[in-house]
Parts: structure tokens; C-alpha cells; sequence
């Protein structure tokens, strides 16, 4: 099972593969510029104190992207599974 999300809903160390850019035109082109295509992983490096902007791992380069521009980039990850609980008696 996947899940669909967005890049800037991307924790720190968090990894998903882009599934659309739709940015509008200009940032379209720039974000598939910096490799943002279908299939690439990205990796959440680290987001600053405030939340915006944040470093992605992006084809071996660490890029700097605001939240509105991220929120344009679709991603796709597998589901994480909960691990079974214990019964206990």
C-alpha cells in the first residue's frame, strides 16, 4: 500500500519518490531543473527552526526549498505498517 503526499509534509530523515511537480510554469521548470522528476527520491535533511525553508536531498545535492514551493511537488511512499501489538493477560 502507498501513500500520497506532498514534499513539504516530509519529516527530517523521511524518503518518498516524486510522482508530479505542479508548481506553475516557472517553478515547474526550475524544480525539474534541480531533478525533480518522476521517480527521483527525496530525503527530508533538515528543516529550519521555523519550519520553512527546508533542506532536501535531491540526486546527491542538498536543496533549500520554502514551503509554498514544496507544496507543488508529489510524492508517493510505502505505507508504514504498524508493528502487532502484544496481548498481554
Amino acid at each position: 500500500m502507498y501513500e500520497a503526499l506532498r514534499l513539504s509534509a516530509l519529516q527530517e530523515g523521511e524518503s518518498a519518490y516524486v510522482t508530479q511537480v505542479s508548481a506553475g510554469p516557472a517553478m515547474d521548470q526550475r524544480l525539474t531543473d534541480l531533478g525533480l522528476v518522476r521517480g527521483t527520491r527525496v530525503t527530508c535533511v533538515l528543516r529550519s527552526p521555523a519550519g520553512d525553508p527546508c533542506a532536501y536531498l535531491i540526486r546527491g545535492a542538498l536543496i533549500a526549498l520554502r514551503r509554498a514551493d514544496a507544496d507543488g511537488v508529489s510524492l508517493e511512499r510505502q505505507a508504514q505498517e504498524l508493528p502487532a501489538q502484544a496481548v498481554t493477560t
